[in-house]
């Protein structure tokens, strides 16, 4: 009688559950990950998934914590070949940031819910700070040109990310009218460079 346990090597296991854990996210919600259900899925023991998380919340935290890495990775792309002005980069960026919540909506909603848990754990405050980085130093430069109104990054950033995370989740989460449609980014991003242009 064969065994239908499979063999994983230790950095293919964790990957495979990252995998198939964003995958039920994205069917589901949260509610629904088991490190049970995610063992039987990948046909493994189901104490195997506990060498890598001690439980549900350190895997929804790695989850998080891979979702920020990626927006990072999707941001700095978006930078390659987007122009010299505060504006092209910021026009670049902000698609990058909205087409990333329309296509992880749900895995989206897990990465910010679990940065302000308390019991987030350090890596994944490291992965939030690195993507908020790229958006504070895409300011800076605008503010060293003189495209971006002088002042502390809280007071110029703080509502530039609002605009931006508040239309990329009412985007992500079907609550856009119809009549936005192919418009409403664009509206956003010119509310966006008038609001933050210097006086």
């Amino acid at each position: 009688m064969h065994s239908r346990t499979r063999r994983y090597h230790h950095g293919d296991l964790r990957a495979a559950l990252l995998a198939r854990a964003e995958q039920t996210l994205r069917e589901k919600g949260p509610a629904d990950l088991s490190l049970r259900e995610l063992a039987r899925d990948l046909g493994v023991s189901h104490a195997a998934p506990s060498r890598h998380f001690k439980d549900k919340q350190a895997l929804l935290d790695a989850l998080a914590q891979a979702g920020f890495e990626r927006l990072r990775e999707v941001l700095e792309s978006s930078q390659d070949g987007a122009g010299e002005t505060f504006a092209e980069r910021f026009d670049a960026m902000v698609r990058a940031y909205v087409g990333f919540a329309l296509e992880n909506a749900a895995l989206l909603e897990l990465m910010y819910s679990l940065k302000h848990a308390p019991e987030a754990s350090q890596a994944l405050l490291e992965a939030t700070g690195r993507w908020s980085e790229l958006l504070e130093r895409l300011i800076e430069e605008g503010q060293r040109r003189g495209e971006v109104r002088k002042g502390s990054l809280e007071r110029v950033g703080i509502p530039i990310f609002a605009v931006l995370h508040g239309y990329a989740d009412l985007a992500a989460t079907g609550h856009l009218p119809p009549e936005v449609g192919e418009t409403g980014l664009d509206d956003v991003i010119a509310f966006v460079l008038r609001g933050c242009a210097p006086d």
